[in-house]
C-alpha cells in the first residue's frame, strides 16, 4: 500500500503550526499502520477493536484539549480537529469513540463537574481506563432533547432515575454514562456507574452502518445516582447542547478524513484501471469526478481550519459549527458515493474502503443533528425567524 500524504491542494498546511503539523502527522501515521490493516475485518465481524483503546491513549488523544493537571495535553482545537480528521480517515467508529469520550464524556465533567468529579474522572478517562458514554438521545424524542422524558427525583442521599435511551455510541463497554434526565422539569446531568442496580446498557444490533463501533440503548429503572455524581453546574438543557456542539465540530473535522480516503483510493484506482486501451482518470468525465473532490475537500479544510481558530479565538458561535457540520457532511457522502462510481462495481467490495465509508456517513451525516436541523439553526441565525415549528 502506497504511503498515504493526505490532499492539500492549497497548501493549507503553510497555515498550521509545527505542533500541529506534528501531532497530525502522528495520527496519521498511527491510523496506517495501526487501525486500516484491522478495520475491515471488525467492520464485517461488526465488533470494536478494543485493542485500540490502550493506543490511543498512549497517543494522549482522549480530551486533547483539556488541561495538563488532569493529565491530558492542553492542545488547541485545531490540533484536536486534525486527530478527529485523521482517525475518520481510518474509520467514523473509531473517530466516534474518542469523540465521545473526549466531547462528550470528558468535557462535561470538566465544565460542568466539581472540582472533586474532575480530578477523579478526567485522569482515568484521559488515561483509557475509563470509557465513558453520553446519555441524550431517546427513542421518541432526537432532534427535540427538551422533550425528554427520564426523569430523576431527589431522595436522601442522591437521587432515582427513570427512562431510556438511544442510539448510545460506547454504551455497552462505557464504565460511566453522562446522563440527561429532568430534575422537577429542568434537565440535570448525572454520572451513572456501570453495574449499578437497575441500569442496564443492550448492544443494538442489525446495524448497516458504524458496523466498527459499539451503539447502544441505556435503560435506567430506579437507579440510584449518589448525590457526588450529580453534576453541579449544569444549567439547564443548554449545558446538554453544549457538548454537542464540541461533538458536532469534531464532526465537521472528521469526516474531510473520509473525503480523503475515499478520494485516495478513487484516484489511485483512476489512473491504474485500464479501459479502452487507457486509464479511467484519462477521460473527461472521470477527471470532472476527481475535480470535484478535490474542490469541495479543499473548501472543507478551508472552512474547518478558520473554525478551529475561531474557536480558539473564543469567536466561534453555534451556528458556525452548524454551518461547518452541515456543509462537510453532506459533501462528504457525496464524494463517497462518486468515489463508488469510478471504481464501478469493484466499489462494493470491502478490499477498498469507500462502502464502509459510504456507509458510515449516511449516519454521520444524521446524528449529532440532522442536515435539517443544522439548516434551520442556520436559517433562524440569518433571518431572525425560528422555523422549527
Amino acid at each position: 500500500m502506497p504511503k498515504f500524504n493526505g490532499l492539500d491542494y492549497f497548501n493549507i498546511e503553510s497555515l498550521l503550526s509545527e505542533d500541529e503539523i506534528m501531532i497530525r502527522n502522528s495520527v496519521r501515521d498511527f491510523v496506517s499502520s495501526e487501525i486500516i490493516p484491522i478495520i475491515e475485518k471488525y467492520n464485517r465481524e461488526n465488533k470494536f477493536p478494543s485493542e485500540l483503546i490502550r493506543k490511543i491513549a498512549e497517543l494522549g488523544l482522549f480530551g486533547i484539549t483539556l488541561p495538563q493537571k488532569y493529565g491530558c495535553a492542553e492542545l488547541n482545537n485545531v490540533a484536536y480537529g486534525l486527530v478527529m480528521q485523521e482517525l475518520e480517515r481510518g474509520d467514523s467508529g473509531i473517530r466516534s469513540f474518542v469523540s465521545v469520550q473526549s466531547a462528550l464524556v470528558m468535557y462535561p465533567i470538566f465544565s460542568f463537574g466539581s472540582e472533586e468529579q474532575k480530578n477523579y474522572w478526567l485522569p482515568l478517562l484521559c488515561k483509557g481506563e475509563l470509557i465513558g458514554c453520553f446519555g441524550l438521545t431517546e427513542p421518541d424524542f432526537g432532534s427535540n432533547p427538551g422533550g425528554m422524558i427520564t426523569k430523576a427525583e431527589k431522595i436522601d442521599g442522591g437521587y432515582i432515575l427513570n427512562g431510556a435511551k438511544m442510539w448510545i455510541t460506547n454504551g455497552t463497554i462505557a464504565d460511566v454514562a453522562v446522563v440527561w434526565a429532568k430534575l422537577e422539569g429542568k434537565v440535570h446531568g448525572f454520572l451513572v456507574e456501570k453495574g449499578t442496580k437497575g441500569y442496564t446498557a443492550p448492544e443494538m444490533k442489525g446495524k448497516h452502518s458504524l458496523r466498527a463501533s459499539v451503539t447502544s440503548e441505556l435503560i435506567f429503572e430506579d437507579v440510584f445516582v449518589p448525590e457526588k455524581n450529580h453534576l453541579p453546574d449544569t444549567s439547564g438543557l443548554k449545558s446538554a447542547l453544549m457538548c454537542l456542539n464540541q461533538a458536532r465540530y469534531g464532526i465537521a473535522w472528521g469526516v474531510v478524513g473520509a473525503m480523503m480516503a475515499c478520494y485516495d483510493c478513487a484516484l489511485n484506482y483512476a489512473k491504474s484501471r485500464v479501459q479502452f486501451n487507457k486509464p479511467i482518470a484519462a477521460y473527461q468525465i472521470t477527471q470532472e469526478k476527481l475535480v470535484y473532490m478535490v474542490t469541495e475537500i479543499t473548501k472543507s479544510q478551508l472552512l474547518n481550519v478558520q473554525l478551529g481558530r475561531m474557536k480558539d479565538k473564543g469567536t466561534l458561535r453555534h451556528t458556525h459549527v452548524s454551518l461547518a457540520k452541515r456543509n462537510n457532511c453532506e459533501k462528504a457522502l457525496d464524494i463517497a458515493h462518486i468515489a463508488r462510481e469510478i471504481l464501478g462495481a469493484n466499489g462494493i467490495l470491502d478490499e477498498y474502503p469507500i462502502m464502509r465509508h459510504s456507509a458510515n456517513l449516511e449516519s454521520v451525516k444524521t446524528y449529532e443533528g440532522t442536515h435539517e436541523m443544522h439548516t434551520l439553526i442556520i436559517g433562524e441565525d440569518i433571518t431572525g425567524i425560528q422555523a422549527f415549528f
